[in-house]
């Protein structure tokens, strides 16, 4: 007697289906998994070669530097390049105007490309202030969602040209070209205009992702050429046994890195040149060979991150390694539950391993097109800096085009032996070249000055003026028009310029001479300003705790009667017009008054 015949039937029929099916799987394979499936859920993993991921964390790396770079132009391009700054760039976009005689045309716009061309400069802090603004709002939608289009994108890499090309000498470091490049090509890895993060119809395309490998390639070897062709040091392995200490500006971890044993210096010159020189080639060898360039690079700059304080470059450099990584290698940076970033993007690989992909449409085939015609750009553009790489002239931190799509990259081709400071002071007292004169410092927020204050530690922030400062130490005052202004400003105690600096000696004093005077013959305006140049030898160390001045030397940088010759030469057109201190004229009219005397 059979009862339940076809209930007692079904449990085994769908025994032999599961036996049927794990008969054609491979030998140690999990039940359940047969040929060319892919496991799913917390288990999976993802396959090599494709970019999905990669595109979420190249470009939120990209976004976080865009964010650094427009608050540190919010915070202080109203002080280098506003209104009463001391490089106005109203004054610089008229003298471009003036230089190709006439109004603004397509010879000014394409010398200087910038969105201010067509805004009023009659408020230009607002105009500054308005575009760093803009450029924060975006970059911080892109950093906090990871969704980005080629509008977006777009709009951040002009902005930031936009302030970059009237910036002048607060500008021109190497990483604002590096930024503009690494935010071009950030634009072609997007869709149009879909804010998805994980655009089904446009996958990252290769030829981007092999600009920004040509890119990294180009930072590392240029680094790497532009020290074995420069200092002597660099092919000696000596340079580290003075780098940490004479870097434009040092942080804590410097003081101790400058003291490790010789042997130590010689492994990191060695190790630099390794990175630099033979390590860029490991992108054209395959995947791991690829995957490895990445891992070196990071954990390069990340090293150089924590030895000294050189803006957002070192973070900057990261952003186009990033590209060496596919979604297998950062799969680890997601979660993997279930309709979750991964699993989508296992979806994704799972559906184009079976064939499934949808036909191509127009818009994808125009995309196609565009990025063919950026790669023919790229390779074009980079016929020069190619040139330059092989040249034994070669030049660092140079663009040939005024867009800066392609530029060439370098850094510490020399390194300086001793450090000199340059430090700014200033006197109260009646008669400046009295024996019994006090002279007070002031304190830039960064530069080293006082011995007894800790170093700061502020990458990626970047103080413009402070690392100014620095390179105004190799040369004297006349080759640096910016240094008058500041001593004319200090001098009038100006709040704008003031607030660059951490310390002000005379806040809350009054001179102690008439803030009227009547010009007639050398007098004292005020506090008296004059600079000294601080010497230090990196053998004689003193034992300070946080910035020794070693063997301090001192000689006169800037005259004490510059910034006095400097008001007088104001108003010598008529010598016996007041001077007032309490306001500084507007540059642009002392260049014109000048100009008339």
């Amino acid at each position: 007697m059979r009862t339940g015949g076809p209930a007692m039937a079904a449990p085994e029929e769908s025994l032999r289906r599961r036996k049927a099916g794990n008969a054609g799987a491979e030998p140690g394979s999990p039940p359940g998994r047969g040929p060319g499936r892919e496991p799913t859920g917390c288990n999976a993993r993802l396959r090599a070669g494709t970019f999905w991921l990669t595109r979420i964390v190249l470009l939120r790396a990209l976004a976080f530097v865009y964010f650094v770079a427009f608050l540190v132009a919010f915070h202080q391009n109203k002080q280098l390049i506003g209104d009463r700054g001391l490089l106005p760039c109203r004054t610089y976009l008229k003298s471009v105007q003036q230089y190709f005689r006439g109004p603004v045309g397509w010879d000014a716009v394409s010398y200087a490309p910038t969105l201010l061309w067509l805004l009023d400069w009659s408020h230009m802090d607002s105009n500054l202030d308005a575009l760093a603004l803009l450029g924060l709002g975006v970059s911080s939608f892109v950093l906090l969602t990871g969704c980005a289009n080629m509008a977006l994108m777009a709009t951040l890499w002009v902005l930031y040209m936009s302030l970059v090309n009237v910036g002048q000498i607060w500008y021109s470091f190497g990483w604002e070209s590096q930024l503009l490049e690494t935010g071009f090509l950030g634009i072609f890895l997007c869709p149009l205009w879909s804010l998805s993060r994980l655009p089904t119809g446009t996958p990252p395309s290769q030829i981007v992702l092999w600009g920004f490998r040509w890119l990294i390639f180009r930072i590392m070897l240029g680094a790497g050429l532009i020290k074995i062709r420069g200092d002597q040091c660099w092919r000696d392995l000596t340079c580290m046994d003075f780098h940490y200490e004479t870097q434009p500006v040092p942080n804590p971890m410097a003081y101790f890195l400058h003291q490790s044993p010789w042997w130590v210096h010689r492994f990191e010159t060695l190790s630099n040149h390794f990175l630099e020189l033979v390590v860029p080639f490991f992108l054209f060898l395959g995947r791991r060979m690829c995957t490895l360039h990445g891992v070196l690079q990071i954990l390069f700059q990340a090293v150089l991150i924590i030895s000294g304080n050189l803006s957002f470059l070192n973070w900057l450099t990261m952003v186009p390694s990033v590209a060496c990584f596919d979604d297998a290698t950062l799969g680890f940076l997601f979660p993997s539950g279930p309709g979750g970033l991964k699993d989508r993007v296992l979806k994704l690989q799972e559906e184009a391993a079976r064939g499934l992909r949808p036909p191509p449409r127009y818009g994808y085939m125009v995309r196609r097109a565009v990025h063919v015609a950026l790669g023919i750009l790229v390779a074009w553009l980079s016929v020069p800096v190619v040139v330059n790489l092989l040249s034994p002239t070669q030049v660092m931190n140079t663009s040939f085009n005024p867009l800066r799509i392609v530029n060439t990259y370098g850094a510490f081709g020399s390194i300086t032996k001793e450090r000199t400071e340059v430090i700014l002071q200033g006197t109260a007292s009646l008669n400046a070249s009295m024996p019994d004169a006090v002279w007070e410092d002031y304190e830039f927020k960064c530069k080293p000055g006082d011995p007894g204050r800790r170093l700061c530690l502020i990458s990626p922030y970047h103080y413009r003026l402070d690392w100014l400062m620095w390179f105004a130490a190799f040369q004297t005052y006349e080759h640096h028009e910016w240094i008058l202004h500041l001593a004319g400003k200090l001098l009038a105690n100006d709040a704008t310029a003031l607030s660059l600096l951490a310390l002000n000696p005379f806040e809350n004093r009054a001179p102690p001479s008439a803030r009227h005077l009547t010009w007639d013959g050398p007098v004292l305006c005020g506090p008296l300003l004059r600079e000294d140049r601080h010497h230090g030898e990196p053998k004689n160390v003193t034992g300070h705790r946080h910035w020794p001045r070693l063997g301090p030397k001192t000689e006169r940088f800037l005259p004490p009667t510059v910034p006095l010759g400097f008001w007088c030469n104001y108003s010598h057109c008529s010598p016996r017009v007041p001077v007032t201190l309490g306001a500084v004229p507007d540059l642009g009219e002392m260049a014109l008054l000048h100009s008339r005397c």
